[in-house]
């Protein structure tokens, strides 16, 4: 039997030397090497799309892989492919490594210098693994084995411009539509999903933090099902626990919700921290909403421009969101896609937020009306995203949405920029 190799290698030297110990190995496919941790997903996320028997029998992760490190990497493999054998190539061969490796989810280690016996072990061993994994998920319906649910961060170009209605409604309309939903409150200082949805909880995404390995039923236990169908993964109520969820369990988190839900929609808040950041360098779509005001779009350029010095996130990757807009404002949104760099989605929604008001009051977001021209230009998003399903329309999303400067998106469409000066904001 022919086993598919999928070096994951970012040394180009290291990656000639197992490339080519590799090609001798009998019976072996090995692909080109991927040079990143974001190149892996994206590539596996791909041949998963296609069909599982697309995926590779072995992935070979290298331990200077980056920007993701190596052992949160395997993790992530690990929980999105469960059909994969992961191998880590190391230096460091001591106890502690071989247990973090598996605890993570390896299946074995090779050392640097690689020789090429103990590498072929390593990688029939993973294959049969592998193999033997997949004729078992072959016989069991009911366990889920695609490449992982899409995630969606919300982010406030600074507090108060929406972050928090839009993810509530995305995470609705996604649900209405027959998917599998999260909602997840990653503004974990300030972090106000609970109060919006009229929701009493004990657990939040503390209770996770330094759990090593998040089991389906781990997870059940903390998140709290809304009456909506939504699966709420909370922000804790003291603000300061917040600082418990690192960057490392964050990944954890949505790794695990990714594997349990179609879709992951997640709040990120108005500020930046090292969980919020590592949750949008996940996602598959990375959602920025401002007002159209001067200070909100200076502030959506300033995370912008962040999250690509961090190497979290490339301006042309991310979407805005043009939240309380109206014809007459002074920055329109070909304006802001000028500015920051992103592309602005054709949906923009209205400044109407009468409509809101007494649903935010009464913590029953979720009951908005379905006429609410707020509510239909943010389901209307939800299917520009892509997380709704495209046949079924039903409670709003079979209505036309508000939609104001239809494709605001490109430049030269949408309304007029007469800002006197771009350059301010």
């Amino acid at each position: 039997m022919t086993t598919r190799i999928l070096p994951a290698v970012g040394d180009p030297d290291a990656a000639r030397s197992l490339t080519t110990l590799l090609s001798q190995l009998p019976e072996a496919e090995p692909a080109g090497p991927v040079t990143d941790s974001t190149q892996l997903i994206d590539t596996l996320a791909r041949l998963a799309g296609e069909t599982l028997d697309e995926l590779p029998e072995v992935v070979l992760v290298h331990e200077r892989i980056g920007p993701v490190p190596a052992l949160e990497l395997i993790r992530e493999v690990s929980l999105r492919f469960p059909s994969v054998g992961v191998v880590m190539i190391t230096t460091d061969a001591s106890p502690s490594l071989f247990a973090a490796a598996m605890d993570s989810g390896a299946r074995g280690l090779v050392t640097l210098p690689v020789s090429y016996e103990e590498l072929a072990n390593r990688v029939q061993a993973a294959a049969q693994w592998s193999t033997g994994v997949r004729r078992h998920l072959s016989s069991a319906h009911d366990v889920f084995t695609g490449p992982g649910g899409t995630v969606v961060t919300v982010t406030g170009a600074k507090g108060g411009v929406g972050a928090t209605v839009a993810a509530i409604q995305l995470a609705l309309a996604a649900q209405a539509s027959g998917h599998t939903v999260a909602l997840v409150d990653m503004d974990l200082q300030t972090g106000d999903i609970a109060s919006y949805l009229d929701v009493q909880f004990r657990r939040s995404l503390v209770d996770l933090a330094l759990i090593a390995d998040i089991s389906p039923r781990v997870l059940a236990d903390a998140v709290f099902s809304h009456s909506t169908g939504l699966a709420l993964l909370l922000a804790p109520g003291e603000g300061e626990r917040g600082e418990e969820v690192s960057d490392r369990s964050s990944r954890q988190i949505v790794s695990a919700l990714r594997s349990r839900y179609e879709i992951v929609v997640i709040d990120c808040g108005g500020q930046m921290n090292g969980a919020n950041a590592a949750a949008i360098e996940m996602a598959d779509t990375a959602l920025l909403v401002t007002t159209p005001d001067v200070i909100a779009v200076r502030g959506a350029k300033r995370i912008v421009r962040m999250w690509e010095r961090l190497q979290i996130r490339k301006a042309e990757e991310t979407v805005t969101l043009v939240n309380r807009y109206t014809r007459n404002t002074e920055i329109q949104p070909p304006l802001i896609q000028k500015i920051t760099g992103t592309r602005v989605a054709s949906a923009a929604v209205p400044a109407n937020f009468k409509e809101l008001q007494a649903s935010i009051d009464s913590g029953r977001l979720h009951e908005l009306d379905a006429r609410s021209t707020v509510k239909q230009a943010l389901w209307g998003l939800a299917g520009e995203l892509g997380i709704v399903k495209a046949d079924v329309a039903g409670d709003g999303l079979g209505a036309r949405p508000a939609l104001h400067g239809r494709g605001a998106g490109r430049p030269g469409h949408g309304g007029r920029a007469r800002h006197p000066h771009p350059q301010a904001a």
